[in-house]
Order: structure tokens, then sequence, then C-alpha cells
């Protein structure tokens, strides 16, 4: 049994170093392809490199009529692809070569540093190539690539050339200095073909780089220089002149326009104006067009400050007359207030807060008369402009307005206390005449006894009235309880006549129905009795119980008889 356990573990000590070395290999084989698949790309590199049609190029150079500098420029590129042929492919075969070495002896680590240094000579190497062929290029298709550009660079000529020719007076001044211009360019055209003839490709090249530049040049001067010239000759000049008369004429009747600097800034306009002129003789005109966009917009903005000047004038001049005008209302009636304030005190009980307030209004009104001043002071000397006129006006008709609201309540509070005594005495005399009225009204009907009840009221209401009168006789009246006063006695006087009206109708009523009773007193005991209770109730001064009594005795007998008493005798029921 033990035998048969060691020899399968030693079995299975053999599988794994077998598999072990299998992965090993397997892992060896993967690196070994995967690096020698990247020294095959490199190889490819290199021959690539190798195969750069350097030499064919090189050759057209020497059938062409070399001049000093192209022969020099040739023995260069001679030199310099000798250099890459004989030495530098050279060494990356070598370096090739020894890398794949390396691998063959299974040296990973060697190979990859070898392979490192490879790529990086061979970056180098075809970097050079690329130079040196690209140089040679230059040269060999410098014709035809020089023919099409100049052929391109012609047609422009021409046609900037019939645009200006068509309309030379639209550029002013300066039309002299672009025909120079345009001869200039013709010139060069005659040197590139000079140059080509001469095989002279480096001056050919700087050639059509400074036609090109030339002809960009002129299209913008073209484009821009008729309206340059049309803003420096009229349409500046005539807002400018428009400026000034407008300026003067406001400086002269009044308008401080100071803040605006028009005339600083005329002058620095005509100074740039007159630079832009000057450069445009020589064809000058960087950013020119920007700057007198610039100086119009300017011009377009002032005219708008003038025409807000002359609207803020008119403005500040009607808010200036309306302020003016409730100034002095104010100020007089505060004036006059303060002359009649002892009068009033003595007629009326003014409070510690009215009078606080009032002088509080006299402080602030004469503050505000104080900033009025120094207002029309620089309104007088033109200081400022009409637009910050009218904020300070509207400031201080704001603080006015808060004046007079103030005084406002003051005279409502004197002018109701006033109204409250002229209302109380007129009230007054209404009382009394109603006072009359209900002693009158006792006097329509002989009553045998008046209650003394009536007597309270009548008493109480005449005691209200001397209240009245005693109130308005002292000095100074207090309103509130003048008021009150007034309240108290017109309720009594309007109590007891309320309390007359309906003693006197009970009193009749009551009258009526005893009377009316009397038919049926012969043969109706109970009703007898209670009509001679009511008579007896009737000569008391109870009335109203006298009425009950009879009303309800007469209605055991007559179904109905308030009613019918009421419509026979015409009895009002209020």
């Amino acid at each position: 049994m033990n035998s048969t356990i060691v020899i399968s573990m030693i079995l299975l000590t053999i599988f794994a170093i077998i598999m072990i070395i299998g992965v090993l290999l397997l892992i060896q084989r993967k690196n070994y392809s995967k690096v020698k698949k990247r020294l095959s790309s490199l190889e490819i590199e290199k021959n690539k490199i190798d195969s750069m049609p350097i030499i064919p190029e090189l050759s057209k150079i020497e059938s062409l009529n070399k001049n000093g500098k192209l022969e020099t420029m040739y023995n260069n590129w001679k030199d310099r692809l000798d250099v890459i042929r004989t030495n530098q492919i050279p060494n990356i075969t070598d370096m090739l070569l020894d890398a794949d070495y390396s691998l063959s002896k299974q040296d990973y680590k060697s190979t990859i540093y070898k392979i490192a240094k490879l790529e990086m000579e061979i970056y180098k190497v075809r970097t050079n190539s690329d130079f040196l062929l690209n140089e040679i290029k230059e040269i060999t298709t410098s014709e035809e690539r020089n023919r099409a550009l100049i052929t391109n660079l012609k047609a422009i000529y021409r046609d900037l050339y019939k645009k200006f020719s068509s309309d030379k007076e639209s550029f002013g001044d300066a039309k002299d200095a672009i025909d120079l211009q345009f001869e200039n360019i013709a010139k060069k055209f005659e040197s590139f073909e000079i140059s080509m003839e001469e095989n002279d490709f480096a001056e050919v090249t700087q050639i059509v780089k400074a036609i090109d530049e030339l002809l960009k040049h002129m299209a913008n001067v073209i484009e821009e220089m008729p309206s340059i010239y049309l803003m420096t000759s009229s349409v500046l000049p005539k807002k400018i002149s428009e400026a000034e008369n407008e300026y003067k004429e406001m400086i002269e009747v009044g308008y401080p326009l100071d803040y605006l600097n028009v005339e600083y800034n005329i002058s620095e306009a005509n100074k740039k104006i007159n630079d832009i002129i000057d450069r445009s003789h020589v064809l000058n005109i960087e950013d020119s067009l920007f700057e007198l966009k610039i100086l119009s917009d300017y011009f377009d903005s002032l005219f708008t400050d003038f025409e807000k000047e002359k609207v803020n004038r008119n403005v500040y001049e009607e808010a200036n007359k309306t302020f003016s005008k409730k100034l002095r209302k104010n100020n007089n009636i505060l004036e006059e207030m303060f002359n009649q304030l002892d009068k009033i005190r003595t007629a009326y009980d003014l409070t510690e807060k009215d009078i606080e307030t009032l002088e509080n209004v006299r402080t602030d009104l004469a503050k505000l008369n104080e900033d009025y001043k120094v207002l029309l002071e620089h309104t007088g000397n033109n200081t400022f402009a009409y637009s910050q006129l009218t904020k300070e006006i509207e400031g201080l008709s704001v603080r006015l307005a808060n004046l007079e609201e103030q005084v406002d309540m003051i005279l409502d509070s004197i002018g109701n206390m006033k109204d409250d005594e002229i209302r109380a005495r007129q009230q007054l005399e209404e009382i009394k005449v109603i006072l009359r009225e209900s002693k009158n009204k006792i006097r329509e009907y002989n009553l045998p006894v008046i209650p003394n009840h009536y007597f309270v009221e009548l008493k109480e209401a005449q005691s209200a009235i001397k209240e009245i009168v005693k109130e308005l006789d002292k000095k100074p009246i207090t309103v509130s309880v003048l008021n009150t006063r007034v309240d108290t006695a017109r309720d009594l006087v309007f109590k007891l006549f309320g309390t007359t009206k309906k003693m006197m109708k009970a009193a009749k009523f009551a009258e009526m129905a005893i009377v009316y009773g009397n038919r049926y007193r012969s043969h109706e005991d109970d009703l007898d009795k209670y009509l001679t209770y009511a008579e007896k109730l009737f000569y008391d001064g109870e009335y109203r119980k006298s009425l009950e009594i009879a009303i309800n005795s007469l209605n055991k007998v007559e179904k109905g008889i308030y009613d019918k008493l009421v419509k026979l005798y015409a009895i009002d029921e209020d």
C-alpha cells in the first residue's frame, strides 16, 4: 500500500515538472516570436529609408544649369547623402545583426536594449533622410509649383488692378501710391522670370512669397481705401463741423457741456484723421477703418448727448418751476401757521407731539430751502449737466413731497379741530331744538300726571347740554372731550324725545281704549273692574300698563280690538 502511494506521488511530481517546463517553453517561444517580429519590422523600416528616392531627385539637380548658390547646395546635399548611405544605413544593418545574434542566444534583456537603441537610430536617420529629400524636392519641383502659384497671383493682380482702374477717384490722394505699388508688383513678376531662367530657385521662392504678401496687402487696400477716403474727406469732417456748430450754439444759450470735453475730443479726432490720411499715402491702413468707425460712433453718441441735454433741460426747467411754486406755497403756509401758533394754542389743546412735528417740519423746510439755493447757484454758473441737475431737483421734490404730507396732516388736524368746534355748536343748537320739541310735545296733550322718570331724563339731557356749553367756553378747547360731550348730550336728548313720544302715544291710546270700553261696562262686570283699574293707572301716570290692561280686557269681549282702535282713530303705531 505504501509503495503504491510513493509511486503515485513520484508520477505526479514528474508530470508537474513536465507541465512547468512546457509552460516555460511556451512563454519563451512567445517572447522570441514577439522580439523577432519587432526586429523584422525594424529591418523593413531600414529598407524604406534605403529606398527613398533621394538619388533620383539629386540627379535632377545635376541636369540643371547650376549657379554658384545652387552648386553649393548640390554639393552639400551630396555629402549628406553619402553620410546616410555609407555610414548611417550600414550602421543600422550592423545593429540589426547584433540584436538578431543576441536573440538567437535567447538573451532577451540584451536584445530589448539593442532594439531600443536601434529604434532611436532609425528615427534619426529617417528624419535626416526626410529633411534631405524635402530640401532637394523644394528645388526639383520648384519650377512647376512656382509656375502654378505665379499664374494664380497674376490673375489676382489683374482683378485688383481692374477694380482700381475702374474708379481711381474713389481712392483720393492715395491713388498715386497705389499705382506705384502695382508697378512694384509688376517688376516682381519680371524678377521671377529672370530668376527662373537662372535656376535661382531659392530666390524664386522668396519672390513668390513677396508677391503673395504684396497682393494680400493690395487686396485690403483696394477693399478699404475708398471707405477710408470717404470717411476722412467727407463723412467725419461733416460730423465734426456739425458737432462744433451745435456745441457752440448750446454753449451760447447756457448749456453746461464741459463734462463732455467736446473741444479736446474734436482736436484729438482731427489729429487721428490726419494721421490716418498720412498713413494712407504710404498705403499703411492697418486698423484705420476700425479707428474711423470708433470716431464716427463717438460723434453719433455726442449728438445723442446733445439731444439728451435739451430734453433734460426742458424737464429740469419744468420741474424747477413746479418745485419753486410748491416751495413758496409751503413756506407761506408754515410761516402763517407759526405766526398764528399762539392763537391756535389758545383756541385748541394741541399736543406736544403736534408742536414737535411742526418744529421738525420748519427745520427740514429751512434745510430744503438752503439746498435749493445751492442748486440754483449751480444752475446759474453752468457747472453741472442738466441730466445731473434733473436728478437733484427730483431728489428735492421727493423731500418737499414728504414735508407737504406732514404739513397737510397738521393742517388737517387743526382744520378738524375747527370743524369739530363748528359742528359741535351746530349740533348744540339742533339738540336744543329737539329738547324744545320734546317739551312742546308734552304740552300738546293734557296729561293728568307726568312720571318722575321723565323728569330724570329731562334733567340729564339739560345737564349734558350745559356741559357742551361749558366745554365750548373753555380756552383752549379739548376737542376730544368736546366731541364726547356732544355725543352724550345728543344721545340723552334723543332718548328723552323717544320717551316723550312713546309716553304720549301710550296715554292717548289708553284713554281711547277706556272710553271705547265704557259701552260694555253695564253688562260685563269683569270688564268694568279691569277698566276701573286701568283708569286708576292712567291717572297715576302708568300709561303703558293702563293701555295693556284696557286692551287685554276689551279683547276678551271684542276680538281684534287693538287693530280696530288703530284703524278707527288713525293712531300712528311708530
